[in-house]
């Protein structure tokens, strides 16, 4: 079977292109003066230039030589498990630019919450000490984009689940920031979702694999590769430095300083207070605790906050953590993938504060439902759009508090992406926030 190693072995070879988003375009510029047998194949009707996967594209795959998958097309689905059993070796783009670039500037970061953060702040770290950085991958562009310049500087890839498991080589340096449970659907259970995950510091090649020093990742410790060394979580106020919310922060922030000393050769205490006298200049993620507005009701404030970045059970938990101490209306729910929200339950039920959960779509309907049956004393409100959600959620406290979209669900139930659905959410708490202002009340944002 022909398995290239990595772009340059496909000249003129058929490839096939699976999957037509964002990395799939990135692909076909890649290719092009390579190879001009190109087969473009996308499971949706109507994309430009794509055979639907299902009226004959699955055929015209099965023609090439070689198949990129795009990260949302499951390796386990039967299509793809097809394609090998002919023979065609199914692989991705960013795994032969990983054999293609210098893996010695390159350091990966993968987990279920923390990974974008975490990759942020290594970026910044390395340009607190005055060395090109670029953010690339699930948080930046697709980094054998022609378009991208990765020739020269460190490179910082951040890493989904669904990269993972196509991926053979490693890097000089792989993060893990956290483990829970996550993409189910696309994974197929939470062993494999593991499995899948972790693989990444499994991968050929000498390298260093930094973990975050819990109770998760210490119980699947025989499933880690690399040189593997636990990070304990940072100790000082830097996190709060850099305007990060939460204790989990601290691990990040550890995990940061860790790899940028590692690649750099500078010793920790230098690269503290090298990010330490510039943290001002850094900008928290949005969709990472971002606060978007606030006001005054009944003379305590009330704060609007976006955590629109957390899809899956675990930041969402984290979440909660942050504002342990004050009232609480979360908005959660979007699309159902089938991991188990048990976990958020008895987190939300173990509150000592005033809770209020607002549930929305598929998934807000199961979270529901596992509240009822877990923590049935905390109030539940079904609703039908962030409008609805985000006057419920305001007219719930109204002693003030905090209104956090924290989904712990992907979004394309009804949006595009995150982004959109923060958006919406921002939008309309602003809204709300200026109907207020200009009726005269005691509010403020």
């Amino acid at each position: 079977m022909f398995r290239p190693t990595g772009f340059a072995d496909l000249a003129g070879k058929r490839v096939g292109i699976f999957g037509y988003g964002v990395e799939g375009r990135a692909t076909f510029r890649r290719l092009e003066g390579l190879t001009n047998d190109i087969v473009v194949v996308d499971d949706a009707p109507g994309v430009a230039d794509a055979v639907v996967t299902s009226e004959g594209g699955l055929d015209e795959l099965l023609s090439c030589d070689v198949v990129l998958k795009s990260p949302g097309i499951p390796r386990r689905r039967a299509d793809v498990q097809s394609l090998e059993s002919h023979g065609v070796t199914v692989t991705s783009s960013l795994n032969l630019w990983l054999h293609d670039v210098d893996r010695s500037r390159v350091v990966a970061v993968t987990g279920t919450k923390g990974k974008s953060t975490t990759s942020a702040l290594i970026t910044f770290f390395l340009q607190s000490l005055d060395e090109p950085a670029l953010l690339l991958g699930n948080i930046g562009a697709p980094p054998y984009d022609p378009d991208v310049d990765t020739h020269s500087g460190w490179l910082v890839l951040e890493v989904s689940s669904f990269q993972c498991v196509d991926i053979d080589v490693a890097p000089r340096i792989v993060v893990v920031t956290s483990l829970g449970s996550d993409h189910l659907d696309w994974h197929g259970s939470l062993p494999e979702y593991v499995n899948d995950k972790l693989s990444l510091t499994r991968a050929a090649g000498e390298h260093v694999t930094l973990v975050t020093d819990g109770a998760s990742l210490r119980a699947v410790t025989d499933q880690l590769g690399g040189d593997v060394t636990f990070v304990e979580p940072d100790a000082t106020p830097l996190a709060k430095a850099l305007r990060l919310m939460g204790t989990h922060s601290n691990a990040n922030v550890a995990l940061a300083l860790r790899a940028t000393s590692l690649l750099t050769g500078r010793a920790p205490s230098d690269v503290y207070d090298r990010v330490l006298e510039r943290a001002g200049q850094f900008t928290p993620l949005r969709g990472r605790l971002t606060l978007v507005g606030k006001e005054i009701v009944n003379g305590h404030e009330l704060r609007y906050v976006d955590d629109g970045l957390a899809t899956s059970a675990l930041p969402a938990i984290a979440a909660l953590e942050v504002f342990a101490d004050e009232p609480v209306a979360l908005i959660v729910g979007g699309f159902d993938r089938g991991v188990d929200y048990a976990p958020l339950a008895l987190a939300l039920g173990a509150r000592a504060s005033r809770t209020v959960v607002l549930t929305i779509g598929a998934a807000g309907d199961r979270i529901g439902a596992e509240l009822r049956g877990v923590s049935p004393e905390v109030t539940r409100v079904s609703v039908s759009s962030m409008h609805e959600a985000v006057v419920e959620a305001r007219a719930s406290l109204p002693d003030g508090g905090v209104i956090l979209l924290s989904p712990a669900a992907p979004s394309f139930d009804r949006y595009q992406n995150w982004e959109q659905r923060s958006d919406d959410f921002t939008a309309e708490a602003r809204t709300l926030l200026s109907s207020h202002e200009s009726l005269g009340g005691d509010s403020n944002s």
